[in-house]
């Protein structure tokens, strides 16, 4: 079942946008908490995303920006500024249609079925993993928090996944060392020791301390 995400700050639009979707075999989720839209969009991982423009804190260009970031997910815009500069600017951003409100409902869930078909009928959707605010992209590998990418080698890109996949649990060091090994290179305790260090530091340098938790004896874990 497809998912989608409303980003809507009008419960009654967002309530019957939600209810169509679901009339039409679709599961659809609303946004209730505007300051960390990319918390909720991680989490429910959609397949595509409805955005309007005016929203609380930052508008929709911002968090369409800020998607862009982490994931190719189809974003259409749904919104009464629809003058041409608007359009435009949607379209610049990232966005992949607009629709102007008001619209009728038949013609917004047509267009988001065309919308899915053309899309996982070629491409599969890339999963993020989420903790913190901090965004693990498993597309390209790559780790953003506060908008800013962290660069990770493939050994620290390995042991961020495997401790995200496993957040609250202990992931002992010889699981980890599994891991590193399926880059055909051998990793020893030592080894290990130091990709977690840096993995620490550049973190650490992101201000995301203590993201990383010892058991001594035992391994790590995300808490």
């Amino acid at each position: 079942m497809y998912r989608i995400l409303i980003i809507e700050d009008d419960p009654g639009i967002a309530g019957a946008i939600q209810k169509q979707a679901e009339m039409w075999g679709l599961d659809a989720f609303c946004v209730t908490e505007f300051r960390n839209i990319l918390s909720a969009f991680s989490q429910y991982d959609p397949h595509l995303v409805l955005l309007d423009i005016t929203l609380p804190f930052f508008d929709g260009y911002h968090w369409c920006g800020e998607i862009r970031k982490i994931s190719k997910v189809p974003i259409i815009f749904i919104s009464s500024a629809s003058d041409n500069m608007n359009i435009v600017m949607a379209m610049n951003m990232g966005a992949d249609d607009f629709i102007a409100k008001p619209f009728d409902q038949s013609v917004l869930m047509a267009k988001i079925q065309a919308m899915l078909r053309r899309t996982y009928d070629f491409a599969a959707s890339v999963p993020v993993l989420e903790h913190r605010g901090a965004i693990l992209n498993t597309g390209d590998n790559s780790l953003t928090y506060a908008g800013k990418k962290i660069p990770l080698t493939k050994n620290e890109y390995r042991i961020l996944l495997a401790l995200m996949e496993n957040k609250g649990k202990v992931v002992s060091r010889e699981k980890l060392m599994e891991r590193l090994w399926e880059t055909d290179s051998f990793v020893d305790e030592n080894t290990l020791t130091v990709n977690i260090n840096r993995l620490r530091k550049k973190l650490d340098a992101a201000e995301l301390t203590d993201f990383i938790e010892t058991k001594f004896g035992v391994g790590y874990l995300i808490p």
